[in-house]
């Protein structure tokens, strides 16, 4: 079966972007149709491919079709969280009728290929990957079950058919890519079927780059060479051949280090964790440069135009009025979900993202009779929203969750809503007035909902992590908290951060929303002004094409295009 890219695209890519692209991502926020994520990662590689299609670039997703997607967050019969694994159906995608045979386990496994059209949401065209169909038995259709499986055969099975099944399809459809781009390590399996192309691992790096997004070592995937090998996870390389080929003489193989050995060249995902991948991986022997390309957010999808064309004209007043009816729709939500009646002309503090203990949901509770003061502060009222999905097996992190629902369930100004997927992210960016992020810090590489919640008219009160150092003016564009000593033990970083937000609030937040409007909106048109086009996904999907994917461009002009972006 052979594809044309003007059959694909519908259009003939514009001759800056004419390179093809291979963009290799476990998971692809696109739309809420589609539930094909689990978070940040998600939404990065989302914006990324609707960008690239508003630019007409010359790039392909290449993802899986996961089934039951991550989960669908829900409520037990006490209200609090449960994780339930509902069947996806999408009409919309096109069956391309392909189907390609490879081998894990020494087993074959049959995968089916199905296309989500440009023209359906706006993205650049996205090929789905999937196991459950009919010749494979039981066990392989569910590689392609759950997003993220628990299991740890099924998770490396995953990544085998995202990489070497991905790399595959493209043969047989006829599509070679000059570069083919890892977000994240999930796809480096590719690399392995690329080394039988191209037979020398210097010929490999000539056509792969890798984003990386784990500013942990822990965080960074790793599993045994034996069970790699048994899983057939090396393609036709038997575990001593790979040890020897990267370098990896000793422990286990991981997913990140490999990666860096194959591309290249590598990015963090923002200059903050650039920093922090390069002297984490400073000593280890055949790792690739390792530069920065700040994350963004897709502007045409997340903003909301009323509020956008009011910042734009410096017009307060329709602002105000389009922001009233914004928080409007959010409290809908609280009320069906909550029962409670949250008020438009109080101050609405949201936190809301990927639900992980380093993020610190509960850092602002940290001081509880402090937290009830201001909860009932009459003077300066606020009302505070929490949402985000925890991993579905990381019981520390749903408990942490359920905690809360609990805690703020007799608090008529606090709520605590499920569901958080796209379309909910997009009514708590745009009814937010406060928008707060306090991981600790380091552990944060990028981030990004604090950008959209920017280009909404919310200001954003934030620890100094992963982007927000590119982009924050403390009292001027946002509101820092300001970071403990490093040297001081987790908890009394925690104690001390929690002081730190709480003062902030306090002191500063607080009084200027209600006493001084006219700096607040200041705040808040600065801050828009600010996030674009720095951080809008339009930027990296440029940044990527000329700092990543070219390799021809001679050093001063390398230079000149990243300084273009600073």
């Amino acid at each position: 079966m052979i594809i044309t890219r003007k059959e694909l695209f519908g259009y003939e890519p514009a001759p800056e972007f004419s390179l093809p692209v291979a963009y290799f991502s476990m998971e692809f926020a696109i739309d809420q149709a589609l539930k094909n994520y689990s978070g940040g990662l998600g939404f990065l590689s989302g914006s990324h491919l609707r960008s690239a299609f508003e630019l007409k670039q010359n790039l392909i997703g290449v993802g899986i079709l996961w089934k039951y997607g991550y989960y669908d967050q829900e409520r037990d019969g006490n209200a609090l969280m449960k994780a339930s694994f509902i069947e996806k159906d999408y009409s919309f995608l096109q069956d391309t009728g392909l189907v390609i045979t490879l081998q894990v386990h020494n087993a074959p496994v049959h995968v089916r290929v199905y296309l989500l059209k440009p023209q359906v949401f706006g993205s650049a065209p996205l090929f789905l990957l999937s196991t459950d169909i009919p010749g494979n038995d039981e066990l392989s259709r569910s590689i392609t079950h759950c997003l993220y499986d628990a299991n740890e055969a099924t998770r490396i099975a995953q990544s085998i058919v995202l990489g070497i099944g991905g790399a595959m399809m493209l043969v047989q459809l006829g599509l070679t890519p000059d570069v083919y781009h890892m977000n994240e390590g999930h796809g480096v399996a590719l690399n392995f079927y690329l080394y039988e192309k191209y037979k020398t691992l210097e010929e490999v790096r000539k056509h792969v780059v890798f984003t990386t997004h784990t500013p942990e070592k822990a965080g960074n995937e790793e599993h045994s060479f034996d069970l790699l090998e048994e899983m057939s996870f090396f393609y036709h390389l038997n575990k001593q051949e790979v040890r020897s080929l990267l370098g990896m003489e000793e422990g286990n193989f991981n997913y990140t280090l490999a990666a860096l050995k194959f591309a290249r060249k590598a990015n963090g995902v923002s200059k903050l964790h650039g920093d922090v991948a390069r002297k984490m991986w400073a000593d280890y022997s055949g790792v690739c440069e390792i530069t920065s390309i700040t994350n963004g957010q897709n502007k045409n999808y997340w903003v909301d135009s009323t509020i956008d064309r009011a910042i734009v004209d410096n017009d307060d007043l329709a602002f105000l009025i389009r922001k009233i009816e914004l928080k409007r729709q959010l409290f809908s939500i609280v009320a069906d979900q909550c029962g409670k009646l949250f008020d438009e002309n109080k101050l609405t503090i949201v936190w809301a993202r990927r639900f992980a203990g380093y993020k610190r949901a509960d850092l602002i509770m940290r001081d509880w009779e402090r937290f009830m003061k201001l909860v009932n502060n009459i003077q300066f009222p606020v009302q505070l929203i929490w949402a985000g999905k925890p991993y579905p097996e990381d019981m520390e992190a749903i408990d942490l969750f359920n905690q809360i629902i609990t805690k703020v369930k007799p608090l008529a100004n606090c709520a605590v809503l499920t569901g958080y997927e796209l379309g909910l992210s997009s009514y708590l960016k745009k009814g937010a007035d406060l928008w707060l992020n306090n991981p600790r810090m380091y552990h944060e590489a990028s981030g990004t909902s604090g950008m959209t919640a920017a280009m909404n008219g919310a200001i954003n009160l934030s620890m100094p992590d992963g982007w927000v150092p590119e982009f924050a003016r403390d009292g001027e564009n946002c509101f820092l908290i300001q970071p403990a000593n490093e040297h001081l033990s987790v908890d009394q970083k925690d104690q001390f951060e929690n002081i730190n937000l709480m003062e902030a609030l306090e002191n500063v937040v607080l009084p200027i929303y209600y006493e001084d409007n006219r700096k607040w909106f200041g705040i808040l048109k600065l801050a828009a002004a600010d996030v674009d086009p720095s951080f809008e996904s339009g930027r990296l999907a440029r940044q990527y094409y000329e700092l990543m994917y070219k390799v021809s461009l001679p050093d001063e002009t390398k230079n000149a295009l990243q300084l273009s972006f600073e």
